[in-house]
């Protein structure tokens, strides 16, 4: 039943509110086994339920399609923790304070797990007149290139968006910056900490 909703939430879900299939299928005007066959995965509920349903549930329509239920843990809104996107259609950058489900150009977003800067993805931090200078080194071709660069502080994020056959390089107020991340189209997040920086 996993075509666009899966039965095993709906069924976590529905028992999470203390429903029994009989009262979540009158709140939906379906019968009780209609439910049933949704959860074990021999039926899917019409689409036209799938708003009241949600509703029904306390979750997102977009959360109902992903088939999990998406709590954001990072209460206390820390931007070190928060979780990155990015869209491999338009290059889009996203930044959640925590787990979240995004979807972009049709396509529901994995989180993104960024990894050290590397030799083939070199970020370079340095202080120019009062900014971060940020550049890396890498090619820059139609198919091959750094999509964003942002600076992650603990109080804010400063986003670029790069475009193929540019520069991969970018400027950002120092304030409170601890992290520079950029996205490469071919091999994902990378970072460098912004403390390095040379001045």
């Amino acid at each position: 039943m996993n075509q666009y909703v899966t039965g095993a939430i709906i069924r976590q879900l529905r028992e999470q509110k203390g429903l029994t299939q009989e009262s979540l299928a009158a709140q939906l005007h379906v019968s009780s086994k209609a439910v049933s066959k949704w959860e074990t995965g021999q039926g899917l509920p019409d689409i036209s339920l799938l708003e009241p349903l949600a509703k029904a549930l306390d979750i997102s329509m977009i959360e109902l399609f992903a088939g999990r239920n998406i709590v954001n843990k990072n209460r206390s809104s820390n931007l070190l923790r928060s979780v990155c996107y990015v869209c491999p259609v338009c290059g889009n950058g996203i930044l959640a304070l925590g787990q979240a489900v995004v979807s972009c150009c049709g396509i529901t977003l994995p989180p993104l797990q960024s990894e050290h800067a590397d030799e083939e993805h070199p970020i370079s931090i340095s202080v120019s007149d009062g900014e971060y200078y940020v550049s890396i080194d890498h090619p820059m071709s139609k198919d091959h290139y750094i999509s964003c660069i942002f600076a992650i502080s603990d109080n804010g994020l400063q986003y670029v968006q790069l475009y193929p056959e540019s520069f991969a390089e970018a400027r950002f107020r120092i304030s409170n910056v601890r992290w520079i991340y950029a996205y490469c189209n071919r091999h994902g997040m990378f970072h460098a900490a912004a403390k390095g920086a040379k001045r």
